[in-house]
């Protein structure tokens, strides 16, 4: 059933139909292989993962059965690759974020839950803190012990909140995309949002829905149509609005960036895209520009 009649806009068609990755009494070899594809797909974001980073050891104890699919997740929630990953640079709040979508499957509710995780890993440190997550009852609810943890976020389920879903769209970016690989880099998605108490917008996967998932410029200066900018327009039939984020201003220190949008004739196109690449910024999204 689909989780919403926009799926398809919003990135969310490949969970649609997608069965739940259990190892049941009966697993076979081949099981086991698509539990520990399926695990690290999961805790890790999707991110690629090469042959030498995978967790030799722990898919061994998976497939000769001395361990479960939980203690397998925990094994690599825990692991130095998972650290590299997800928590060594990254601001506090989203590595809790993260956290949240990896092993438990939805996003933050409230301001509260990333205050109790942040005292934990104060207090008692990173892996204390992933086992809070682990063995929760929550997870052991949804889990229990040889379930791969899934985006459960999108799903309505009984004691989920309506807001956990929204944001679960700002922490999901689409079924390619991987955690390490937006546009928005290392920092929090919603650590406004979770500081006011105020509700998330759903915004849809970069590249899709015209444009929804770009953040525009807090300054407000990013054009929206074309003829609300200084364009040397040519054939007004070819026109697009290019949306960028985390480009490099001349002038300014590597660490100043900001988000803009342009309106381009077609034929300069390509060169806009090789400038905004040597620039070190990401295109959000290409679109036709609106003329009115």
């Amino acid at each position: 059933m689909p989780i919403t009649s926009a799926a398809s806009r919003l990135g969310t068609s490949a969970f649609s139909d997608a069965p739940v990755i259990e190892l049941r009494p009966d697993w076979t070899r081949d099981d086991a292989t698509a539990v520990i594809r399926g695990v690290y797909r999961q805790v890790l974001g999707n991110d690629y993962i090469m042959d030498s980073e995978r967790l030799k050891s722990a898919e061994s104890l998976l497939r000769n059965g001395s361990i479960s699919v939980r203690e397998f997740v925990r094994a690599v929630a825990k692991s130095e690759l998972y650290k590299k990953k997800f928590l060594y640079g990254n601001f506090q709040t989203r590595v809790i974020e993260l956290n949240y979508k990896h092993l438990l499957g939805r996003a933050p509710y409230d301001e509260s839950e990333v205050i109790y995780h942040l005292d934990l890993y104060e207090t008692k440190g990173f892996e204390a803190d992933i086992d809070s997550y682990i063995d929760s009852a929550e997870y052991t609810e949804n889990f229990g012990e040889n379930i791969v943890p899934y985006y459960r976020g999108f799903t309505n389920q009984p004691g989920q909140k309506t807001v956990g879903f929204t944001r679960m769209f700002r922490l999901y970016r689409g079924y390619a995309n991987s955690d390490r690989s937006q546009i928005e880099g290392k920092s929090s998605r919603l650590a406004v949002e979770l500081g006011q108490n105020s509700a998330t917008a759903v915004v849809g996967p970069s590249g899709a829905n015209e444009g929804w998932a770009y953040r525009p410029s807090k300054a407000g200066n990013t054009p929206a149509k074309a003829l609300g900018g200084n364009v040397a327009f040519g054939n007004v039939g070819k026109l697009y609005r290019v949306e960028i984020s985390a480009i490099s201003k001349p002038g300014y220190p590597s660490v100043r960036r900001s988000s803009k949008a342009l309106i381009v004739p077609y034929e300069q196109l390509n060169n806009t895209l090789q400038q905004i690449n040597r620039l070190g910024g990401k295109v959000a999204s290409i679109t036709p520009a609106s003329l009115d």
